[in-house]
């Protein structure tokens, strides 16, 4: 059969659309949307924008009913799981050189106060993530993942490693950092009337040192540990570990340098953004009223909980509520350093509910899916 030029013409361009060109053209799509969603939340401020906007440009476009064979975006256009680990060993490194090591010691003067405030914000966020299971708005644990307050990243990190579904982890963890955030910085504003302290210059491409030598090596011993132990988000946990404990012992001082962070965040951000269906997607809206309903009620608790600390302890009430805010350490400590408080208290405890959240949440997950289990199959 002779094909002539009307059978021929529809076929060039279909197969071209299939090459390694069209997948360039969405890669070059996926990151001019990243870059311009990521400045403007960062133009407002947002936590985390870094990472926000890359998984939300990633969740535009593998969530926009391209990914059919029909369509433009192709179902290949993902990255390669070492490259998502080595973005897990870069955020551990990193938290691990801002968790303020010297403010631990304070948390011995008073210790009962700083268990009072960390164990009842994670056992009201526990609470709160065993009726959601119970409740079924979220498969399996990921709501108990999803409502752990704080260390967002390292939730949904550890979240995937054991098996929950770390793309409702992440709209969940997000929505509770953005919400907490907003609510301290009104409250910070509107009632103490603290004024604005702009941010500090970055430096995004600062000159080789014995700082980034030490990161580096930081996240190369995360990425052997992990893979030859298999321990679950061991790229993660293992340099956050052994950064912090070598740092305590004055032994290093290492820096990640901010380009390497926002690759991070941005590898990140698209792994999760890419997973994404329609289905999920209409998943999530319609367990929003849900969640929003949850994370005020746990934001409420936390005011509770400040109250009873400011009236029973020698400590003021704005500084309380900064200390027990359920999530978004660095944004809380952003705000508490443009208002009259206690810093050291304040991020002496959101630094121990952070470590305590690392050592119980693999746990607290495992026993409310397990009870939940045994519920309904009872």
């Amino acid at each position: 059969m002779t094909i002539t030029s009307e059978t021929a013409s529809p076929t060039v361009p279909a197969q071209w659309l299939r090459g390694p060109l069209r997948l360039g053209v969405m890669w070059l799509l996926l990151l001019a949307l990243s870059a311009l969603l990521a400045w403007g939340l960062e133009l407002v401020h947002l936590p985390a924008a870094l990472l926000l906007g890359p998984m939300a440009a990633a969740i535009t476009l593998a969530a926009s009913g391209l990914t059919s064979a029909n369509h433009v975006l192709p179902r290949s256009m993902g990255l390669p799981r070492g490259v998502f680990t080595f973005a897990q060993s870069v955020v551990g490194t990193m938290i691990a050189t801002t968790i303020p090591v010297e403010t631990l010691g304070s948390v011995m003067l008073d210790l009962p106060v700083f268990l009072f405030g960390v164990i009842s914000v994670i056992a009201a966020s526990a609470w709160l993530g065993y009726v959601l299971t119970k409740r079924q708005v979220l498969p399996g644990a990921t709501a108990v993942w999803g409502s752990t307050p704080g260390a967002a990243q390292a939730m949904v990190f550890l979240a995937e490693a054991n098996g929950a579904d770390m793309r409702l982890v992440a709209v969940m963890q997000y929505l509770r950092v953005g919400m907490v955030a907003a609510g301290a910085s009104l409250i910070a504003r509107f009632w103490v009337g603290a004024p604005d302290v702009p941010p500090p210059p970055i430096d995004w491409f600062p000159a080789p040192d014995l700082a980034l030598l030490q990161a580096c090596g930081l996240m190369a011993a995360g990425m052997v540990i992990g893979r030859v132990f298999r321990i679950p988000a061991g790229e993660f946990l293992s340099p956050l570990l052994i950064g912090t404990a070598l740092q305590a012992l004055g032994l290093i001082s290492p820096e990640v340098p901010h380009w390497l962070l926002a690759l991070a965040f941005a590898v990140i951000g698209w792994t999760i953004g890419l997973r994404f269906t329609k289905a999920i997607l209409l998943h999530a809206w319609k367990a929003l009223p849900r969640l929003v309903f949850s994370i005020l009620l746990l934001m409420t608790l936390c005011a509770g909980f400040a109250v009873v600390i400011s009236f029973t302890m020698d400590v003021d009430l704005l500084t309380a509520y900064l200390a027990t805010s359920p999530g978004g350490a660095d944004s809380v400590a952003v705000i508490a350093a443009s208002s009259d408080v206690d810093i050291a208290f304040v991020m002496a405890m959101q630094t121990l509910r952070f470590v305590l959240v690392l050592i119980s949440g693999p746990m607290i997950a495992k026993f409310v899916a397990k009870k939940v289990g045994a519920l309904a199959q009872g």
